[in-house]
């Protein structure tokens, strides 16, 4: 387990990708010791101010380092905002396994061209974002509604980010 201080900054110039994000920088020096040699995201767990974590993408920055995403529901739990210093421990999560929803394999798998397979080629981070988004679901229809924009994507080879844009598009048109 790999201990350091980092603070919490808000992205302004990373690009549109990551813009508004909180985030912590992990050094180079730091990410080499928690996966030497390692140049792309990587899964890790620790702990952050002593609250327990699992499965976090630690994300290239470039020039060999890396950072780590402080979303607005951990600062809520963590009472901690931009510009405040956070004590983290990180070790890679080689535990990390993302489970697919049965009604999501249900539908990928009741379609036509093979969407499962289609599913399964994505990056494991990038299905994590999708099933992420289904199980974040509070209610069923949102949830219904969500597995369909999914099966959707695969069909059209969208990643989540596109179809996220997408349904955005289609719901201010009205």
């Amino acid at each position: 387990m790999v201990v350091f201080q980092a603070e919490i900054l808000r992205a302004e110039n990373q690009g549109a990708a990551m813009a508004g994000w909180a985030y912590v920088e992990v050094p180079r020096t730091i990410a080499n010791r928690i996966k030497p040699g390692h140049k792309q995201s990587y899964r890790v767990r620790g702990q952050i101010d002593g609250h327990v974590f699992t499965g976090l993408a630690l994300m290239p920055l470039g020039e060999g380092d890396y950072y780590l995403a402080i979303n607005g529901t951990m600062r809520r739990v963590l009472h901690k905002s931009v510009g405040d210093t956070l004590a983290i421990s990180l070790e890679e999560d080689k535990d990390f396994k993302i489970t697919i929803p049965e009604d999501l394999e249900i539908c990928l798998l009741d379609e036509d061209g093979d969407l499962m397979g289609k599913f399964m080629a994505l990056a494991k981070s990038h299905r994590n974002y999708f099933i992420k988004y289904i199980t974040d679901a509070k209610t069923e229809p949102t949830r219904t509604k969500r597995i369909a924009m999914t099966v959707e994507a695969v069909v059209e080879g969208l990643d989540f980010g596109a179809m996220i844009r997408l349904d955005k598009a289609r719901r201010q048109q009205g």
